[in-house]
């Protein structure tokens, strides 16, 4: 399970057809027009885990990163919690660095007992799109 902040998240929409790109990353899956605006999206699973199949399903989740709009397809967006820092949190979460400044993963903690990988979105989507 992985968790973010929320601070860029514009809105969470259904997946739906994407014009793909050649010479593209595999995690890149496409565009799609939002309105009027044209927007990258990327598959999570596939840029943690680039054997994953592509996703065919799930929803995805808008970012608002450097002035533009980003896509992130992820399988299941389950809740949406405020997660205060705790003493067993291992990263920034508790203050202690964990990974570079431009790491994809920020920290990890607990919620109801689950694990929880906190990402750093901007770090995820700037190491692959390089604006």
């Amino acid at each position: 399970m992985y968790g973010c902040d929320v601070t860029s998240l514009q809105e969470i929409i259904p997946l739906r057809r994407m014009t793909r790109l050649p010479g593209a990353p595999a995690c890149v899956r496409g565009l799609i027009n939002m309105r009027g605006t044209i927007m990258t999206v990327l598959d999570l699973g596939v840029r943690l885990d680039p054997t994953r199949a592509p996703a065919l399903s799930g929803s995805i989740v808008v970012l608002g990163i450097r002035e533009r709009l980003v896509g992130i397809l992820v399988d299941e967006v389950t809740d949406m919690r405020s997660i205060a820092p705790r003493d067993d949190a291992i990263g920034e979460a508790d203050g202690t660095p964990w990974g570079a400044p431009d790491s994809v993963v920020r920290g990890v903690t607990t919620v109801d007992d689950t694990a929880v990988v906190m990402l750093n979105l901007e770090a995820l989507v700037t190491q692959v799109l390089l604006f």
